[in-house]
């Protein structure tokens, strides 16, 4: 487990929340001046800590309202067919994100789409011919109760 001085919490908590700071405004947040802020900064992205910067985008103003949740199971459990599943399904962008899961399914796809319509001509002409799926589940999110925006810092 990666251990952090307590500024450098400050910092990933403060970036996490704000990616947009300037060194400036940072320094001031975490209460350090600029150069050493700005080199703990640089040591967090070069060791990978701090992955990039981006925005967080509204996916209803994007036009894509249906949020969903698709567990997989295929059937090899190989480790090359695992992998090209992973890989094929790395390749769709309606897919934002995938994980591998331990329980009854081996996959777990989350996944975006306009409407329902949109979703059922993805799930069954592309998801459903993805190599080696033995079979799969949806569930539809009704409501986003508290989603994902960032990572408890110093957990």
């Amino acid at each position: 487990m990666a251990t952090f001085e307590p500024v450098e919490l400050k910092i990933l908590s403060s970036l996490q929340t704000e990616g947009r700071l300037t060194n400036q405004e940072l320094s001031e947040r975490v209460g350090m001046s600029t150069s050493p802020c700005w080199r703990k900064v640089r040591q967090l992205e070069e060791t990978g800590v701090i992955r990039g910067y981006r925005a967080d985008l509204n996916r209803r103003k994007l036009g894509l309202g249906v949020l969903a949740f698709i567990r997989v199971k295929i059937d090899s459990h190989n480790e090359a067919e695992a992998d090209s599943f992973a890989a094929e399904v790395a390749r769709l962008q309606e897919v934002v994100a995938c994980y591998s899961i331990a329980g009854d399914s081996d996959f777990l796809l989350q996944v975006v789409s306009a409407d329902l319509d949109s979703y059922a001509d993805f799930a069954m002409s592309v998801v459903r011919r993805l190599p080696r799926i033995k079979e799969m589940q949806t569930t539809f999110v009704l409501k986003e109760i508290k989603p994902f925006e960032g990572f408890p810092v110093g957990l």
